[in-house]
């Protein structure tokens, strides 16, 4: 039987062909996040920092710390719900940047962890994925907000 912590955490890469500083730059300022991701911030990520960010389309919101930033290597926050998400930048030579999140620290039962570590998988790699597009090719697909056209607002 596993232990239900030890899969609890969220795990996604993606490779974008784009240098590091790029790449790190793209979820730390809001102004290109939100071209890929959620629709408004209060801000830059900085180290101590408490940010809002909102997805308009669907009427929610996230508050969040910036615990941790290391230029071009490492992003950690925590969310209101306690969770955490970790953010860890790898160069690759002549093929750009790895990008892995990790995401931990789901309360709930067994079942509501479960949904939860699939939805934020998902969703990560849907973030992963506009980003790709947008960095590599100049291209705003929309993943987010068409991924529930009906929960529009």
């Amino acid at each position: 039987m596993t232990n239900l912590d030890e899969i609890s955490i969220v795990n996604v890469g993606m490779l974008i062909r784009k240098p590091i500083n790029e790449v790190f730059e793209a979820f730390v300022d809001p102004a290109i996040t939100t071209k890929f991701w959620f629709t408004k911030s209060n801000g830059r990520l900085e180290k101590g920092k408490r940010i809002r960010w909102d997805w308009e389309m669907y009427g929610v919101s996230a508050e969040l710390v910036v615990k941790e930033i290391e230029q071009n290597k490492r992003i950690l926050i925590q969310f209101d719900d306690d969770t955490t998400a970790e953010w860890l930048f790898t160069p690759r030579e002549s093929e750009g940047t790895f990008v892995e999140i990790k995401n931990y620290g789901f309360k709930g039962n067994s079942t509501e962890i479960v949904n939860k570590v699939v939805d934020s998988t998902g969703g990560y790699t849907i973030v992963l994925c506009g980003l790709k597009a947008l960095l590599e090719h100049h291209i705003m697909l929309n993943l987010v907000a068409d991924k529930f056209p009906d929960a529009n607002v």
